[in-house]
């Protein structure tokens, strides 16, 4: 399909609804000034009209969204209120299990899977009232590239441009108006890199922050699930939801949850972010220093200090990224590879082969190296409250440039020097964007904090954005 390159990006005035945040919509909603069944319809026929274009659902649940959306209404108008996400339409990425529809996880090996249970996120969203739209594509197995017999989504700002992995289709969703708010999982930056694509602000929380209970494994000791919306504010509320410890998640953590949308408007006098300019300048293209340099400024008016720090060693970290994911993802598919292999795709099969080759000795190298970064990291944070720095070191790039890179390991690894070493140690980070480049996509920066800051990395980015429009940007879905 051939589609117009020109799109327009503005802010608009009076947005349309499916542009309105997640805490507008949830608030019409619960007024009563909008019911969620207009809502869900509304949005419903949205995607009738242009995911055969954009390609970001793999499933739709089009008559159970409406039943819990009149569902909603009808509890809201009894006086049964269950939060800010009560009557809201949202997306789910196609690796979270539904016992309501397929869980695919972008393979050909899971087509038909229908799981007897929800992922705990699921339970969770859904005891908070939300509706759930249906299920949002992916790359194949959460790894790098799709699935031949799998569309692949397509980026809302121009269809010529990359639009990330694996949480693909729910940076299109969410950036289209397609759905309010989606989840993501990332592994090696697969919130981060849809997220940056689109527009769009992600939370990839601390490990063991949210419940991976009933979510496919990439790599278990790396994989994270969070929001994605299009605030800082937004993502806090279904963080809000989904957060917290579960019994059925060996590595979930028994720690309180604490109110983050109370950090929403709090001021970040003094709070202390961290600038290794090597670390951020050094090999970056022009336009996305100057996006961060032109950032650091405005944390610095809104009374942040600026702390120079010098990042741990993550080079031969990150080059060592694709080993030790091949080492678990060989371990998640061993009852379906080789004895599948077939069925496959080539960039996971050769990742699982990778997996299923590494000695011993290799894979006790990278957990030292993992451990030592931690280590080092965690001292850092002695000193900082969170550290700046992009989310990818070029512009968004184009598709054409994109296309096998994951079979390529320079080329994975380049893009992933911001991403991947925060898998390694499981900080938080907020993706959120800073700025729009020359071809007229989106800029984004990340803020890392240490384990459990996610309040704080919220009460930085909503800082930002109360005083910047760049997550107000929308694309113009109606140019195609």
């Amino acid at each position: 399909m051939v589609i117009s390159s020109m799109f327009v990006v503005a802010i608009m005035t009076s947005l349309p609804l499916h542009f309105r945040s997640l805490a507008e919509i949830g608030q019409m909603i619960r007024s009563s000034q909008k019911k969620s069944v207009d809502i869900t319809r509304y949005i419903i026929n949205l995607i009738g009209q242009f995911d055969g274009r954009f390609h970001c659902y793999v499933h739709l649940c089009n008559e159970r969204a409406m039943a819990q959306a009149q569902t909603a209404d009808a509890e809201i108008a009894d006086g049964i209120y269950r939060g800010p996400l009560h009557g809201v339409p949202i997306g789910i990425k196609d690796l979270c299990y539904t016992k309501f529809a397929p869980t695919r996880a972008g393979t050909l090996i899971y087509d038909r899977f229908v799981p007897n249970y929800n992922a705990t996120v699921v339970d969770l969203l859904e005891a908070a009232g939300a509706v759930i739209l249906g299920k949002l594509s992916m790359t194949e197995g959460a790894y790098t590239s799709y699935h031949p017999s799998i569309p692949a989504p397509i980026n809302p700002w121009n269809a010529d441009y990359w639009v990330g992995t694996s949480s693909s289709g729910s940076g299109v969703g969410t950036s289209a108006g397609l759905c309010f708010a989606s989840l993501g999982s990332d592994t090696g930056g697969s919130i981060r890199y849809p997220t940056a694509t689109c527009g769009l602000t992600g939370i990839k929380p601390t490990f063991g922050r949210v419940s991976r209970n009933g979510v496919f494994a990439l790599a278990n000791s790396m994989d994270h699930v969070g929001p994605m919306a299009r605030s800082a504010a937004d993502c806090a509320l279904v963080l809000q939801v989904i957060a917290g410890w579960d019994a059925s998640d060996q590595t979930s953590l028994d720690v309180p949850v604490p109110d983050y949308s109370a950090e929403v408007g709090k001021s970040i006098h003094n709070l202390r972010i961290g600038l290794d300019k090597s670390f951020c300048f050094d090999g970056v293209d022009v336009e996305v220093s100057d996006a961060l340099e032109e950032a650091i400024k405005v944390f610095e008016k809104l009374g942040a200090r600026i702390v120079p720090f010098r990042m741990p060693s993550y080079e031969e970290l990150v080059k060592n990224w694709i080993r030790m994911c091949a080492i678990e993802t060989a371990v998640v598919h061993k009852q379906t590879y080789p004895s599948r292999a077939p069925e496959y795709g080539s960039a996971l099969s050769q990742l699982i082969e990778e997996g299923r080759t590494t000695t011993d000795s290799e894979a006790a190298k990278g957990h030292h190296m993992r451990i030592d970064f931690s280590a080092g990291l965690a001292a850092i944070f002695g000193a900082i409250d969170c550290i700046i720095c992009p989310t990818m070191a070029k512009p968004v790039p184009r598709l054409d440039s994109m296309i096998n890179y994951g079979s390529n390991p320079a080329g994975l690894l380049e893009i992933m020097r911001y991403t991947a070493p925060f898998n390694f140690s499981g900080s938080p980070t907020i993706t959120l964007p800073n700025g729009v480049d020359s071809a007229g996509l989106p800029h984004s920066m990340q803020l890392i904090g240490p384990h459990l800051s996610e309040g704080k990395l919220i009460r930085l980015a909503s800082a930002y954005q109360g005083v910047t429009n760049w997550h107000k940007n929308h694309p113009n879905i109606f140019s195609y």
